[in-house]
């Protein structure tokens, strides 16, 4: 693998259109949908649904903006670059680093629920092998060339598809009572087990903040796109196709296992919302299928945070606000340093959990929590900023937000006020107070790291001019 210099080192356009459209329509897709979702059904109720659509409608105005920022000037940073320019150095460093963090856990995580499955199948390789082996191998595929990463995710993408569209035909066929051996038929689950929201509106506002974390990986096809022939095409059809990818994948498969399944059925929790709703169908070998799955789901999200990880790395490297070296590429264009580093990290982590005190490795885990939020949150501010600088010079927009700038600072008091309620939430405040540790700890990184260099360049000019008068 050989290394190209430092000054050619740019990243290659080897996103074939098919990859970016399959990211698109299935990147959003995760294990928690198949098993996670589960947990929000038992939390709320069948007024889960409202959970999902006000999770859903936030994520659709995020990537209204981001797409408006990204058609405009693509880029691998994505929101990172754009929150550098509008709101300063600070921020885009930030959330940059927050972003890169939130994306290194979950290669561990992903890697160890891929393990867990395997090791139940074939129980006499260890779980931590089934890990390692399953991250090298993903991590040797993103080395080689972007096409790999987007090869690999449009397989397992369309498998997903595939999946969901098979459940979502066979609990209509049980819905309307067509399902051969189906125990479950109708729509009665949604009202008839103490009402549609049993639990109360807390309980809905509870499921919101266990929902919004399903929608994490939406964005990631703006960092993608920078890495295809035609970067602002592909932006503007997965932006426009998020609201029935949402609808469809998310909306529509928790309605059809509220339907059929009583909200306070146990092994929701336990076995996950798809394996419940499928075993009640009579659907033969429901467990392995769900299993098989969500292997498939849980090493989509593996490499695409690999992926992720990288790019994000890469981007704050170009602007200097990382070590030189993760900007260095192999000739095929792909960011080796940048990989091979936040392989790196997330093996640190696992180090962490099997080293050190079993509170150290809950809080990096807690660390991560609400870092989708601050996001999003980020995204809107800068979007607001940058939108009014560019009407300011004159430019005009391809792709345009709604309503600006009205419902851009509704989003951002929506998700204000969701922040507060995790403050205020027993559950998620410990998420809340490490993310807040986390992020208050990277700004001085950020102060300090920008302020040294601030000092080497007036050094660096004053040098000059003295050498200049000499």
């Amino acid at each position: 693998m050989t290394m190209s210099s430092q000054n050619a080192d740019v990243l290659a356009q080897g996103l074939k259109p098919r990859h970016v459209r399959m990211l698109s329509i299935a990147g959003v897709i995760g294990a928690g949908l198949f098993v996670g979702s589960g947990h929000a059904i038992a939390e709320a109720g069948p007024a889960v649904l409202l959970a999902y659509i006000a999770a859903g409608a936030l994520v659709v105005l995020i990537m209204r903006m981001l797409a408006e920022m990204a058609i405009a000037s693509p880029d691998s940073g994505s929101f990172s670059s754009y929150a550098d320019k509008s709101l300063g150095r600070w921020a885009g460093f930030t959330i940059g680093w927050l972003y890169w963090w939130f994306w290194v856990l979950v290669i561990p995580l992903e890697a160890n629920a891929a393990g867990t499955i395997l090791h139940s199948w074939f129980p006499q390789v260890e779980i931590w092998e089934y890990t390692l082996a399953i991250t090298t191998f993903l991590t040797v595929t993103n080395l080689f060339s972007v096409k790999n990463y987007g090869e690999f995710e449009f397989w397992f993408a369309l498998l997903k598809v595939v999946a969901i569209v098979a459940f979502l035909i066979a609990g209509s066929l049980a819905i309307m009572g067509l399902m051969p051996g189906s125990s479950t038929k109708g729509i009665s689950n949604l009202y008839a087990t103490q009402g549609f929201m049993p639990n109360g509106i807390s309980a809905v506002l509870a499921a919101i903040l266990t929902t919004m974390f399903s929608f994490m990986g939406t964005e990631i096809v703006t960092i993608a796109a920078a890495e295809s022939r035609e970067p602002k095409k592909q932006i503007t059809q997965a932006t426009n196709s998020v609201i029935w990818r949402i609808t469809l994948f998310y909306l529509l498969s928790i309605f059809i296992v509220v339907a059929l399944v009583p909200w306070n059925t146990p092994s929701l929790m336990k076995a996950g919302s798809y394996q419940t709703a499928m075993e009640m169908m009579n659907v033969p070998y429901a467990r392995q299928i769900v299993d098989v799955v969500v292997l498939i789901a849980v090493c989509s999200c593996l490499n695409s945070a690999l992926y992720t990880a990288s790019r994000m790395l890469y981007s704050l490297s170009r602007r200097q606000d990382a070590p030189a070296a993760a900007s260095r590429t192999t000739r095929s264009g792909t960011p080796w340093v940048a990989v091979i580093a936040s392989t790196a990290a997330a093996f640190l982590a696992v180090i962490c959990n099997y080293l050190a005190p079993a509170a150290v490795f809950e809080f990096l885990l807690a660390s991560s929590g609400a870092i989708a939020l601050l996001v999003y949150l980020v995204i809107a501010a800068s979007h607001l900023v940058l939108r009014k600088k560019r009407e300011a010079c004159g430019e005009t927009l391809s792709y345009r937000m709604w309503l600006f700038p009205g419902l851009t600072w509704a989003t951002m008091t929506f998700i204000v006020g969701i922040l507060i309620a995790m403050l205020f939430n027993p559950q998620h405040r410990p998420e809340i107070i490490a993310t807040g540790l986390l992020t208050l700890a990277v700004l001085v990184t950020s102060r300090i790291v920008h302020h040294k260099r601030s000092a080497c360049k007036n050094e660096e000019a004053n040098e000059e001019a003295l050498a200049l008068r000499s």
